[in-house]
Protein backbone atom coordinates (compact mmCIF):
# COMPACT_ATOMS: atom_id res chain seq x y z
CA UNK A 1 0.00 0.00 0.00
CA UNK A 2 1.69 3.22 -0.83
CA UNK A 3 1.91 5.72 2.24
CA UNK A 4 -0.01 9.28 2.41
CA UNK A 5 1.78 12.12 2.64
CA UNK A 6 0.54 15.11 4.12
CA UNK A 7 1.54 18.38 2.08
CA UNK A 8 2.93 21.57 3.40
CA UNK A 9 5.76 22.24 6.38
CA UNK A 10 5.33 20.88 10.01
CA UNK A 11 7.81 23.38 12.50
CA UNK A 12 6.95 23.41 15.91
CA UNK A 13 8.82 26.31 18.37
CA UNK A 14 9.17 25.49 21.73
CA UNK A 15 9.80 28.01 24.83
CA UNK A 16 10.44 26.80 28.37
CA UNK A 17 11.18 29.48 31.00
CA UNK A 18 12.07 28.84 34.48
CA UNK A 19 12.76 31.25 37.41
CA UNK A 20 16.66 30.87 38.30
CA UNK A 21 16.52 31.04 41.63
CA UNK A 22 18.03 34.33 41.85
CA UNK A 23 15.65 36.30 40.94
CA UNK A 24 15.88 35.97 37.06
CA UNK A 25 14.69 34.00 34.34
CA UNK A 26 16.56 30.89 32.21
CA UNK A 27 15.55 29.02 29.35
CA UNK A 28 16.16 25.56 29.84
CA UNK A 29 14.34 25.01 26.50
CA UNK A 30 14.44 27.01 23.29
CA UNK A 31 14.65 25.29 19.88
CA UNK A 32 12.27 25.42 16.54
CA UNK A 33 12.23 23.65 13.41
CA UNK A 34 10.76 24.53 10.26
CA UNK A 35 9.90 28.45 9.43
CA UNK A 36 9.92 29.57 13.09
CA UNK A 37 12.98 30.60 14.80
CA UNK A 38 13.43 31.57 18.58
CA UNK A 39 16.12 33.48 19.26
CA UNK A 40 17.00 35.00 23.30
CA UNK A 41 17.44 38.70 22.98
CA UNK A 42 18.15 41.30 25.01
CA UNK A 43 16.14 41.77 28.17
CA UNK A 44 15.85 45.04 29.58
CA UNK A 45 13.91 43.26 32.83
CA UNK A 46 14.48 40.61 34.78
CA UNK A 47 12.50 38.37 32.34
CA UNK A 48 13.98 36.62 29.42
CA UNK A 49 13.20 37.85 25.90
CA UNK A 50 12.40 36.02 23.21
CA UNK A 51 11.90 36.91 19.51
CA UNK A 52 10.28 34.69 17.06
CA UNK A 53 12.36 35.09 13.58
CA UNK A 54 11.14 33.79 10.11
CA UNK A 55 13.29 31.49 8.34
CA UNK A 56 10.94 30.46 5.58
CA UNK A 57 7.98 32.34 3.72
CA UNK A 58 4.80 31.42 5.30
CA UNK A 59 3.04 29.72 6.46
CA UNK A 60 1.42 28.39 2.82
CA UNK A 61 -1.52 26.34 2.15
CA UNK A 62 -1.22 23.10 3.84
CA UNK A 63 1.61 24.25 6.66
CA UNK A 64 0.72 23.48 9.72
CA UNK A 65 3.11 25.75 12.52
CA UNK A 66 2.84 25.48 16.68
CA UNK A 67 4.18 27.48 19.36
CA UNK A 68 4.23 26.01 22.63
CA UNK A 69 5.51 28.79 25.05
CA UNK A 70 5.52 27.91 29.13
CA UNK A 71 6.42 30.04 31.79
CA UNK A 72 6.70 28.08 35.14
CA UNK A 73 6.54 28.99 38.60
CA UNK A 74 8.06 32.11 39.14
CA UNK A 75 9.54 32.87 35.51
CA UNK A 76 9.06 36.15 33.53
CA UNK A 77 9.10 35.38 29.62
CA UNK A 78 8.60 37.77 27.07
CA UNK A 79 7.73 36.80 23.04
CA UNK A 80 7.88 39.02 20.42
CA UNK A 81 8.44 38.48 16.42
CA UNK A 82 10.86 40.56 14.48
CA UNK A 83 8.07 40.68 11.72
CA UNK A 84 5.01 40.85 10.16
CA UNK A 85 3.80 37.24 9.35
CA UNK A 86 2.11 36.65 6.00
CA UNK A 87 -0.36 33.77 5.12
CA UNK A 88 0.43 33.18 1.74
CA UNK A 89 -1.14 30.70 -0.78
CA UNK A 90 0.62 27.59 -1.35
CA UNK A 91 0.10 24.72 -4.42
CA UNK A 92 -1.88 22.60 -1.28
CA UNK A 93 -5.17 23.37 -1.66
CA UNK A 94 -6.35 22.51 2.14
CA UNK A 95 -5.69 25.50 4.83
CA UNK A 96 -2.55 26.04 6.58
CA UNK A 97 -2.80 26.29 10.54
CA UNK A 98 -0.98 28.24 12.78
CA UNK A 99 -1.42 27.35 16.28
CA UNK A 100 -0.02 28.92 19.79
CA UNK A 101 -0.23 26.98 23.48
CA UNK A 102 0.47 28.96 26.31
CA UNK A 103 1.26 28.07 29.52
CA UNK A 104 1.40 29.91 32.60
CA UNK A 105 2.21 29.03 36.42
CA UNK A 106 1.65 30.27 39.79
CA UNK A 107 3.52 33.84 40.08
CA UNK A 108 4.32 33.46 36.69
CA UNK A 109 4.37 35.97 33.66
CA UNK A 110 3.89 35.78 29.93
CA UNK A 111 3.75 38.20 27.56
CA UNK A 112 2.83 37.40 24.01
CA UNK A 113 3.37 40.22 21.81
CA UNK A 114 4.34 39.32 18.34
CA UNK A 115 3.83 41.38 14.96
CA UNK A 116 0.60 41.61 12.84
CA UNK A 117 -0.98 38.40 11.04
CA UNK A 118 -1.44 39.35 7.25
CA UNK A 119 -3.99 37.94 5.30
CA UNK A 120 -2.72 37.67 1.74
CA UNK A 121 -5.41 37.19 -1.29
CA UNK A 122 -6.07 33.57 -2.21
CA UNK A 123 -4.51 32.17 1.14
CA UNK A 124 -6.37 29.94 3.27
CA UNK A 125 -5.25 30.19 7.46
CA UNK A 126 -6.78 28.70 10.39
CA UNK A 127 -5.35 30.14 14.00
CA UNK A 128 -5.94 28.96 17.37
CA UNK A 129 -4.21 30.26 20.12
CA UNK A 130 -4.77 28.66 23.94
CA UNK A 131 -3.88 30.19 27.14
CA UNK A 132 -4.18 28.01 30.51
CA UNK A 133 -3.17 29.95 33.29
CA UNK A 134 -2.80 29.24 37.41
CA UNK A 135 -5.04 31.02 39.70
CA UNK A 136 -1.73 33.62 40.11
CA UNK A 137 -0.38 33.82 36.70
CA UNK A 138 -0.12 37.25 34.84
CA UNK A 139 -0.72 37.72 31.15
CA UNK A 140 -0.95 39.89 28.03
CA UNK A 141 -1.61 38.81 25.29
CA UNK A 142 -2.13 40.68 22.15
CA UNK A 143 -3.58 39.88 18.69
CA UNK A 144 -3.18 41.68 15.31
CA UNK A 145 -4.83 40.85 12.14
CA UNK A 146 -4.49 42.89 8.46
CA UNK A 147 -6.74 41.55 6.12
CA UNK A 148 -4.65 42.03 2.62
CA UNK A 149 -1.99 44.04 1.65
CA UNK A 150 -2.48 47.74 0.49
CA UNK A 151 -5.02 48.13 -1.84
CA UNK A 152 -5.47 43.99 -1.88
CA UNK A 153 -8.39 41.98 -1.39
CA UNK A 154 -8.11 39.16 1.88
CA UNK A 155 -7.64 35.62 1.83
CA UNK A 156 -9.87 33.60 4.26
CA UNK A 157 -8.92 33.95 7.80
CA UNK A 158 -10.16 31.99 11.25
CA UNK A 159 -8.91 32.67 14.42
CA UNK A 160 -10.04 31.16 17.40
CA UNK A 161 -9.24 32.66 20.97
CA UNK A 162 -9.27 30.83 24.44
CA UNK A 163 -8.12 31.50 27.64
CA UNK A 164 -8.72 29.41 30.65
CA UNK A 165 -7.45 30.25 34.27
CA UNK A 166 -7.42 27.94 37.22
CA UNK A 167 -9.63 25.55 35.03
CA UNK A 168 -11.87 27.77 34.60
CA UNK A 169 -12.87 29.24 31.41
CA UNK A 170 -12.20 33.65 30.92
CA UNK A 171 -13.00 33.78 27.35
CA UNK A 172 -13.42 31.63 23.97
CA UNK A 173 -14.22 33.92 20.80
CA UNK A 174 -14.35 33.04 16.80
CA UNK A 175 -13.86 35.15 13.94
CA UNK A 176 -13.80 34.54 10.24
CA UNK A 177 -13.05 36.99 7.67
CA UNK A 178 -12.80 36.55 3.55
CA UNK A 179 -13.94 34.66 0.95
CA UNK A 180 -15.92 31.72 2.30
CA UNK A 181 -16.37 33.18 5.70
CA UNK A 182 -19.84 33.00 7.47
CA UNK A 183 -22.20 36.65 5.94
CA UNK A 184 -22.46 39.59 7.37
CA UNK A 185 -18.35 39.53 8.72
CA UNK A 186 -17.60 42.53 6.85
CA UNK A 187 -21.13 44.43 8.03
CA UNK A 188 -22.03 46.74 10.56
CA UNK A 189 -22.58 44.36 13.29
CA UNK A 190 -18.71 42.79 13.24
CA UNK A 191 -16.01 44.87 11.36
CA UNK A 192 -17.88 47.34 9.46
CA UNK A 193 -15.33 47.57 6.69
CA UNK A 194 -12.31 48.13 8.55
CA UNK A 195 -9.41 46.31 7.40
CA UNK A 196 -7.73 45.92 11.09
CA UNK A 197 -8.66 43.50 14.01
CA UNK A 198 -6.98 43.40 17.50
CA UNK A 199 -7.71 42.40 20.53
CA UNK A 200 -5.36 42.71 23.93
CA UNK A 201 -5.84 40.23 26.94
CA UNK A 202 -4.75 41.38 30.21
CA UNK A 203 -4.99 39.06 33.35
CA UNK A 204 -3.38 40.44 36.70
CA UNK A 205 -4.41 39.07 40.06
CA UNK A 206 -4.83 42.76 41.06
CA UNK A 207 -7.88 42.43 38.92
CA UNK A 208 -9.46 40.79 41.48
CA UNK A 209 -9.33 43.44 43.80
CA UNK A 210 -9.97 46.69 41.49
CA UNK A 211 -11.44 45.54 38.02
CA UNK A 212 -11.16 48.33 34.94
CA UNK A 213 -14.34 50.12 34.53
CA UNK A 214 -16.02 49.04 30.71
CA UNK A 215 -14.57 52.20 28.77
CA UNK A 216 -15.01 53.26 24.68
CA UNK A 217 -11.80 53.65 23.64
CA UNK A 218 -12.16 55.68 20.44
CA UNK A 219 -14.91 55.25 18.01
CA UNK A 220 -14.09 51.71 16.49
CA UNK A 221 -12.44 50.30 20.58
CA UNK A 222 -13.83 49.16 23.58
CA UNK A 223 -12.20 47.87 26.92
CA UNK A 224 -14.66 44.76 28.50
CA UNK A 225 -14.03 43.47 31.86
CA UNK A 226 -14.35 39.50 32.18
CA UNK A 227 -15.85 36.84 34.22
CA UNK A 228 -12.58 37.06 36.33
CA UNK A 229 -9.13 39.33 37.17
CA UNK A 230 -8.88 39.95 33.08
CA UNK A 231 -10.06 42.46 30.37
CA UNK A 232 -10.66 42.66 26.98
CA UNK A 233 -9.77 45.44 24.66
CA UNK A 234 -11.29 44.68 20.85
CA UNK A 235 -10.11 47.68 18.34
CA UNK A 236 -10.78 47.59 14.26
CA UNK A 237 -9.50 49.99 12.19
CA UNK A 238 -8.76 51.19 8.49
CA UNK A 239 -4.76 50.12 8.69
CA UNK A 240 -2.12 48.64 11.38
CA UNK A 241 -0.84 51.14 12.28
CA UNK A 242 -4.20 52.53 14.28
CA UNK A 243 -4.86 49.36 15.83
CA UNK A 244 -1.20 49.49 17.33
CA UNK A 245 -1.83 52.80 18.40
CA UNK A 246 -5.27 52.22 20.26
CA UNK A 247 -3.64 48.69 21.87
CA UNK A 248 -0.51 50.17 23.09
CA UNK A 249 -2.29 52.95 25.36
CA UNK A 250 -4.06 50.59 26.68
CA UNK A 251 -1.36 48.33 27.83
CA UNK A 252 0.33 51.62 29.34
CA UNK A 253 -3.15 52.37 30.90
CA UNK A 254 -3.69 48.65 32.24
CA UNK A 255 0.12 46.94 33.49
Amino acid sequence: MEAVVASGVRGTVRITARGDGRGGTALPVLDGEGPIVPRRTRSTGVGAQVTLVGAMSGPLGGDHLTVEAAAHDGARLHIGSAAATLALPGQAKEAARYDVRITVGDDAELCWLPEQLISVRDSDLRVTTRAELAASARLVLREEQVLGRTGEEPGRLSSRLTVRRAGRLLLDQELSCGPGAPGGWDGPAVLAGHRAIGQLVVIRPEFERERPEPALLGDSAALTPLAGPAVLVTAVASDALRVRRVLDRALRTLT
